[in-house]
């Protein structure tokens, strides 16, 4: 059975740091063995189908592995299939339609997360700013875009994400990823 994933990178192609060319995670991937690769923009999203059998944390150590080996540096990665992915977008609990695609974001993790993780975030001080928990899912809504979220910085503090890898897309990736992997 061959199923479609995405592969989101993190922290790779901004700021100088971590360059990762798009042509060579898709060689990788094509080298893991998995067929259909694509990729999306130049920030660490790829599509491939893989017939493996192996399960989302296994695809993801076996090409953290590769790029750690190929490039020399350690970059952190998520796998999710496609079923999971239109999933989180359909239980988008803001109003995606009528909202800017910089408006709205999705962090994805690496196991599940409880409100507990964010109880000691002030949440009324950084209305408008607003997010919502999902399945291995935080839903961020910034009106005046993440470069500007007070929010979006508070929620990535180390000492909220300790022991998960986190990595945000916005509403366009979102969508597009969930695209590349709908079989």
């Amino acid at each position: 059975m061959t199923t479609r994933y995405a592969a989101l990178l993190r922290g790779i192609n901004v700021s100088g740091h971590k360059k990762v060319p798009m042509a060579d995670l898709r060689t990788l991937l094509a080298g893991l063995g998995h067929r259909d690769v694509t990729t999306y923009l130049q920030s660490g999203n790829a599509a491939f189908t893989s017939a493996t059998g192996a399960d989302e944390d296994t695809l993801a150590a076996e090409l953290e592995a590769a790029i750690e080996k190929h490039f020399g540096f350690r970059v952190d990665c998520l796998v999710r299939g496609g079923p999971y992915l239109r999933a989180v977008a359909d239980a988008c609990p803001f109003p995606a339609a009528g909202l800017q695609p910089k408006q709205l974001h999705v962090t994805y993790f690496s196991g599940p997360v409880t409100p507990d993780r964010f109880a000691g975030l002030d949440q009324p001080a950084f209305l408008p700013e607003e997010f919502r928990l999902g399945d291995r899912a935080l839903y961020l809504y910034a009106p005046d875009g993440l470069g500007r979220s007070k929010l979006a910085e508070a929620l990535s503090r180390p000492a909220l994400l300790k022991g998960i890898t986190a990595t945000t897309r916005n509403w366009n990736t979102v969508l597009k990823l969930v695209e590349l992997t709908d079989e």
